[in-house]
């Protein structure tokens, strides 16, 4: 076998087999990444298979079951004790997982498709269209998130679409800029010159060549999103601005009304608090972890 054969079978044996299939190998090898997603599929099947997991009904009050007024704590009849009305706390954490990843998954999209046409616009085509986008986003960028969130909700009413309207919006302007960025990085390229330099259209150049490029860096803060999301959800609903339904088994919710019974029951803050802390650092490590997997500065060849 000649020198030039060994070369190429080894060239073979190298070639990048492509940045998403790399990065996926790279994922599988982060330790943190894999506990994110051992966490975010443990809730992910709870949350499909809620009505075989829950013992009893999350929405069914039977206060005749608490003594002298006072919600009992955990037992082996209810793991995680019973609620201020009667309910099984088990069961709503369960169906909880429910509305949370519902309503991060709405509210990352509808802040995702806005945001990626709207950056996809300003980063490609420029001048008065990328001026007067972007100073939009800078206006929603100055009001906090939450304070943001929160007027939304009071000029839509109070409610679930609404909440997860509000959130959607807040998330539009770090989309669109992060989208921006890094199509501006990526339409001076070679490859988008010389398909410029053949008379490939503009529309095609953008969907073709520059967008799938550039949407790695979006996809990694949409898994981080999805986290602050689930947080937002859940202050809203402590706020009361969430479902209207004080029995829907919603994370933020279930704390509302908890306050008076910290020191007697501090379980009905503790097990939905938690739920919510486990479920959001799924979401990071995943998030972190991808973003390791597809930046070349972070990534190390092993």
């Amino acid at each position: 076998m000649s020198l030039a054969e060994v070369e190429e079978i080894r060239l073979e044996h190298d070639a990048p087999s492509g940045l998403w299939s790399e990065a996926w190998y790279r994922l599988r090898r982060n330790p943190a990444a894999i506990i994110g997603g051992v966490f975010v599929s443990i809730f992910v099947i709870v949350a499909i298979f809620a009505p075989l997991i829950a013992p009893e009904d999350p929405e069914a009050a039977q206060p005749d079951r608490l003594h002298l007024g006072t919600p009992p704590g955990p037992s082996w009849d209810h793991w995680l004790g019973l609620d201020l009305q009667g309910r099984d706390e088990f069961s709503r954490i369960v169906y909880g997982a429910r509305y949370s990843l519902l309503i991060g998954v709405v509210s990352v999209t509808i802040g995702l498709t806005i945001g990626l046409i709207l950056g996809a616009l300003a980063g490609f085509f420029g001048g008065y269209l990328d001026s007067g986008i972007m100073r939009c986003m800078d206006v929603m960028l100055a009001i906090p998130g939450l304070l943001f969130a929160i007027g939304i909700v009071a000029a839509l009413g109070a409610g679930l679409k609404q909440v997860m309207i509000a959130v959607g919006v807040v998330n539009i302007p770090i989309f669109a800029r992060l989208l921006r960025g890094s199509i501006l990085s990526q339409k001076e390229n070679d490859f988008v010159l010389a398909a410029r330099s053949v008379g490939v259209r503009r529309r095609i150049i953008l969907m073709s060549h520059v967008l799938p490029n550039s949407i790695s860096v979006v996809i990694v803060a949409a898994t981080l999103a999805m986290a602050t999301a689930i947080i937002d959800v859940a202050g809203l609903g402590f706020l009361g601005l969430g479902p209207q339904n004080p029995a829907t088994p919603e994370w933020g919710t279930m704390l509302t009304d908890v306050n008076d019974y910290l020191t007697i029951s501090p379980f009905l803050a503790i097990f939905p608090g938690v739920a919510i802390v486990i479920c959001c650092i799924g979401f990071n490590l995943i998030g972190d972890g991808l973003r390791e997997a597809l930046d070349p500065k972070l990534r190390t060849r092993g």
